[in-house]
């Protein structure tokens, strides 16, 4: 425990920002998913409490998921939200089930570029779908992350929107705070312990609530009103505050779409967490690696709790943990911290957070996507060669095009092109040598493990013997040898002696099914 709070200089005011920016989060999750307006924060809550306190990543933060908000809000409709809760809890069953299994061995096998394309593309989202609040236009919710909107416009019309609607109050809280994040990340200032201690964003917001207040008293025509702020639900007594919590109706527990509903959800948060926690751990300074399979239990616990009291699915989320990375978090205190100040805020401090605009929170998040698609990136990809930049690239525009699954989908099945392509036209320890006579020998020497993946590049290798020549197949360095490879090679023996070569096989084993050639 004296472990969790030795970094606390740096993982408090980590954790005040990461709260920021999860709050309208939360809020936004909610209303684009169909559901109450707290379960968001509840599951925010969760995510932040429960689930940094079990998980073994020092910098991830979860909370409820712009990408389950297609599923969540089919489920609601078609199930009704107490019948839907049931599934979230069932989820969360599964997800433990799934890290006794070991099944987080999955993240493993994503791809690099593909991993820093999906941080780059939520970095551009965030640009994208924050302008138009930093801009005053509010009309799309602060969780709806999909190109296609439910209002029926997409991120690129939304832009168009808000600069044909431009709310002069909104414009200029916007760039003075986006001025003061960026003075306060430079050198200058930070050698002031001030600057060190109080994070920019908190001083965006409370500039963004004085001068609205001041808009109000002096220039009312340009003062923010209430569809430009934040709202968070407000409870006059404990009563009210605990009729926002919602039960599971357990009732329901046979019924097949319950239990369709909660695989649906238990795959989804799984492979969305697990992305996240690979994205992050490339983010952590500390090059530290999270145990995939905890996380997954960690996740479970989440969604049980979360499901149980009346809160959204949640996962890893990466805006919120590339918020947690910048603003210079060490431990999963400041992931906890934030969970305790969203429990805290709608407890004590409702009335005055509803008075913090949009448009500042907007900057943050601005800054926050510019750091996760630097220019730097692209070109250090680009470098890496056109193997690493087009699944890289794929990776972005399919995420910006659709969601965050369909496009990580896009960038696998674009690197696995390009391994089958390498494997493919690479010619695999193939050298000459002198027999006992002088002539020419053409050695192919296998390499220690052939798979089903490494069939193109052996028939490649095959199919350049000459004529007439003298081959030696040398399977002596070989570990593990699929049967596809065996059949290949086991065939190749026709076409050998239909071309006069002077074969020799050593230790490969004989393929001892029916062939097709």
């Amino acid at each position: 425990m004296n472990n969790l709070f030795k970094d606390f200089r740096q993982d408090l005011p980590a954790g005040l920002v990461v709260f920021l920016v999860a709050l309208p989060l939360c809020l936004g999750i909610s209303l684009a998913s169909g559901a109450p307006l707290f379960s968001g924060i509840i599951a925010g809550i969760i995510g932040g409490i429960a689930v940094a306190s079990v998980s073994g990543s020092p910098l991830s933060v979860s909370g409820p998921a712009a990408g389950l908000t297609t599923i969540v809000i089919t489920a609601i409709s078609d199930l009704g939200f107490d019948i839907f809760l049931l599934s979230v809890v069932i989820a969360g069953f599964l997800q433990i089930l799934l890290g006794v299994l070991k099944a987080g061995i999955m993240s493993y096998y994503f791809p690099s570029g593909v991993i820093k394309g999906m941080l780059a593309a939520i970095g551009l989202t965030l640009i994208f779908k924050q302008i138009p609040h930093a801009l005053g236009y509010d009309k799309d919710n602060e969780g709806d992350f999909s190109f296609f909107q439910v209002d029926g416009a997409n991120t690129f019309s939304e832009i168009l929107n808000a600069l044909n609607s431009l709310h002069p109050g909104a414009v200029a809280s916007a760039i003075i705070s986006l001025g003061i994040l960026i003075l306060w990340e430079r050198p200058y200032f930070k050698q002031y312990s001030f600057f060190k201690l109080i994070p920019g964003a908190l001083m965006v917001v409370v500039f963004g609530v004085l001068t609205n207040l001041l808009y109000g008293k002096f220039v009312p025509e340009i003062a923010l009103e209430k569809d430009h702020l934040v709202m968070l639900p407000t409870a006059s007594g404990i009563n009210e505050f605990m009729g926002l919590f919602t039960l599971p109706d357990f009732s329901a527990i046979l019924n097949y779409k319950v239990w369709t509903t909660a695989v649906t959800i238990a795959l989804v948060a799984s492979i969305e967490s697990l992305l996240s926690i690979e994205a992050v751990d490339k983010l952590d300074p500390y090059k530290r690696n999270t145990p995939t399979n905890l996380e997954l239990k960690a996740q479970g616990i989440g969604n049980v709790l979360s499901g149980l009291i009346g809160g959204l699915p949640l996962t890893a989320v990466i805006v919120r943990s590339s918020a947690n990375v910048n603003a210079g978090a060490k431990t999963r205190l400041s992931a906890i911290f934030h969970g305790i100040l969203l429990l805290l805020s709608v407890i004590a401090l409702p009335k005055i957070l509803n008075l913090i605009p949009l448009s500042c929170l907007a900057a943050i998040l601005l800054v926050t996507g510019y750091k996760l698609a630097k220019i730097s990136l692209f070109k250090s990809m680009y470098k890496l060669g056109w193997e690493q930049f087009i699944p890289f690239l794929s990776t972005i525009l399919a995420i910006l095009f659709s969601d965050l699954l369909k496009g990580i989908l896009v960038g696998l099945v674009v690197s696995v092109f390009f391994i089958l392509r390498n494997n493919y036209s690479r010619v695999y320890n193939i050298f000459r040598k002198k027999g006992e006579n002088g002539e020419p020998i053409l050695v192919l020497e296998l390499t220690e493990d052939l798979s089903f993946i490494n069939k193109g590049s052996v028939l490649l290798s095959l199919d350049k013997i000459p004529e007439n020549a003298k081959v030696i197949i040398d399977g002596s360095k070989n570990h593990f040898i699929d049967l596809d490879i065996v059949e290949i090679l086991n065939d190749f023996k026709n076409t050998a002696r239909l071309k006069n070569i002077d074969l020799t096989l050593i230790k490969i084993p004989e393929f001892k099914g029916n062939t097709t050639h």
